[in-house]
């Protein structure tokens, strides 16, 4: 498959785009591996993002945790057994699971649904259910539920195990994050239509959100951020009613979802037809340093420790007040590797396939709030900077070797 290039989104006969059935079967197949090097006999996940990295079944997102909307139960040398609310669509439209091996809607909700769900699980993984477990979401109430159930079975975390499964991108992956930093951009694009002053910071993430509606999105990142004015220093990650005037900081910090991977980039504009003042660039120019030195980093050999020596550095971002940031991204918007406020102990080498955003802010309250990001893939060759999103020139004194899109707009006039 071409890498490193923009496709297509749709099927097509012509060229070869992104193959789910292999990305599935890679994808389940990392899992299953890292489970073989443990000593576990099974894995029990309930959060939605990793039961569709086991499984590829996608339900409704929303808002909250919702632990009763399905269940992925994988043993050892076996294939993942589904327990979800929509039995009969995942019948008639996932013929990769064994029909057998989808169940209805795990109730662990209270004791009652939570004994009768194990006495399922029991009846499906035999002996294995008697011995090391691993689970990824526990409740206080639910760890007392789960150990009267499998009173043979000893739990412990199983993050790192699937973790350890997602932690190197499949080509099928980089290219469903390349599809969704395409639709995410157009969504910026959209969005820069419509500012200039008098819109609300509203307006604005609503043309964002109806271009990624259009482009088939299937929810966003997060509840997705434009912040104006004021409201950049101290920063609010949140989107108001309030108007937006001309010579204010916009901070657009928005992403789509596509066959559930995640765009997550930011910019920061001046809004109007009017250039920043000298203190805007200088902390847009303090911020937009910070980003490509921590850029530099995400290289074989290095350890996302390097990334976090930029982030929130008294001397390097002095103006960050703690609210730099920086995160692995994939089929959870915000995973490992952890990139920021990281001590020596827990030091994680890079590796090709590596995927993360950083996301570095520098803000002084009366001036004004600056956040930059950008998503970025290890390579042997270097950081690939996914997110080739311009910056506002306005607010730039010096464009990093790097930064390939920003000084490339045509002047008119």
């Amino acid at each position: 498959m071409a890498t490193n290039v923009e496709l297509g989104t749709m099927g097509v006969d012509w060229e070869e785009r992104i193959d789910f059935d292999r990305m599935r079967r890679e994808r389940l197949n990392r899992a299953k591996k890292a489970l073989d090097e443990s000593d576990l006999n099974a894995l029990i996940v309930f959060s939605l993002e990793d039961i569709r990295y086991l499984t590829g079944f996608r339900t409704h997102l929303g808002p909250v945790l919702n632990l009763s909307l399905a269940a992925v139960v994988l043993p050892k040398g076996g294939d993942p057994i589904l327990w979800c609310l929509d039995k009969e669509h995942v019948k008639a439209r996932m013929p990769w699971l064994n029909s057998d091996d989808v169940l209805g809607r795990p109730c662990i909700r209270t004791e009652g649904g939570t004994l009768r769900w194990a006495e399922e699980v029991k009846s499906k993984i035999g002996n294995l259910a008697e011995g090391k477990i691993g689970v990824d979401i526990l409740t206080p109430s639910l760890i007392k539920w789960m150990e009267k159930g499998f009173p043979k079975a000893e739990f412990v975390d199983a993050k790192p195990i699937i973790t350890k499964a997602k932690a190197v991108k499949t080509a099928d992956e980089l290219e469903c994050q390349r599809a969704v930093t395409m639709i995410t951009e157009a969504g910026f694009h959209a969005l820069l239509e419509k500012m200039k002053p008098g819109v609300k910071e509203c307006e604005l993430l609503a043309a964002a959100w109806a271009k990624f509606t259009e482009l088939g999105s299937e929810w966003s990142q997060c509840s997705n951020i434009v912040a104006s004015g004021p409201y950049t220093a101290p920063y609010r990650r949140f989107t108001s009613d309030r108007i937006i005037r001309e010579g204010d900081l916009v901070i657009v910090d928005i992403g789509a979802g596509f066959n559930g991977y995640w765009g997550d980039f930011t910019r920061t504009y001046v809004c109007g037809d009017i250039m920043p003042t000298k203190e805007q660039i200088e902390l847009h120019q303090e911020c937009y340093d910070t980003l490509f030195a921590a850029c530099n980093e995400v290289r074989v050999g290095n350890k996302n420790t390097d990334v976090d020596k930029w982030l929130n550095h008294p001397e390097l971002n002095p103006h960050s007040f703690g609210m730099s940031s920086g995160h692995g991204a994939g089929v959870n918007p915000w995973e490992q590797p952890w990139v920021v406020n990281i001590t020596d102990e827990d030091a994680v080498p890079f590796e090709v396939g590596n995927y993360m955003s950083i996301e570095p802010y520098a803000g002084i309250v009366g001036i004004g709030g600056i956040r930059l990001e950008n998503q970025v893939l290890v390579t042997e060759e270097g950081p690939d900077i996914f997110t080739s999103l311009p910056f506002d020139e306005r607010l730039l004194k010096d464009v990093h070797p790097l930064d390939k899109t920003t000084g490339r707009k045509m002047r008119r006039g």
